[in-house]
């Protein structure tokens, strides 16, 4: 393959899911597109170096998940300065899962990430690792309190429907 034709391919098989891991750590799409066009901004100035890696949508994943984590930090800071939150903002087709959505809003940062990483972007526990950083037995924690925090708050969530 060509040399920025591998590239292009990246790109065209990756952005979604990249941009939907995004959105779930960011919670706002318009962020989630600009995390996600940074990363591969990234990614394609050390093109050489991403062309060598066993899985080059891991690398850009990775960046993606640690941009996202930049901008949540700085985002928390500046809400927790100017004491207001933040308006959600949900895209088409999303409307279904707002309980779930909102469930995992709720969880801790690193938590969030986990969930996100493992149940919505689909990739096994040693690849999440690898994303944050942390050990596997971390993330299967993470993992299992995730769960157990939001089986908890999503019972309590239909059963407030149910009265």
């Amino acid at each position: 393959m060509a040399n920025g034709e591998w590239f292009a391919q990246l790109y065209q098989e990756s952005y979604r899911s990249l941009v939907l891991t995004a959105y779930a750590l960011l919670r706002d799409m318009g962020e989630a597109e600009e995390v996600t066009q940074e990363a591969f901004a990234v990614a394609y100035g050390r093109r050489g170096r991403v062309s060598r890696v066993e899985s080059p949508e891991a690398w850009v994943r990775k960046v993606v998940v640690n941009l996202a984590r930049r901008r949540w930090r700085r985002r928390a800071a500046l809400e927790k300065i100017l004491h207001r939150e933040i308006e959600q903002s949900v895209p088409e087709g999303f409307g279904e899962h707002l309980d779930l959505h909102a469930a995992i809003r709720s969880l801790g940062h690193e938590y969030q990430a986990a969930v996100v990483l493992h149940y919505l972007a689909d990739l096994p526990v040693d690849e999440v690792a690898s994303i944050l950083d942390v050990p596997v037995g971390t993330v299967k924690s993470r993992l299992s309190r995730a769960r157990a925090a939001l089986a908890g708050q999503l019972r309590t969530e239909e059963e407030v429907r149910g009265a």
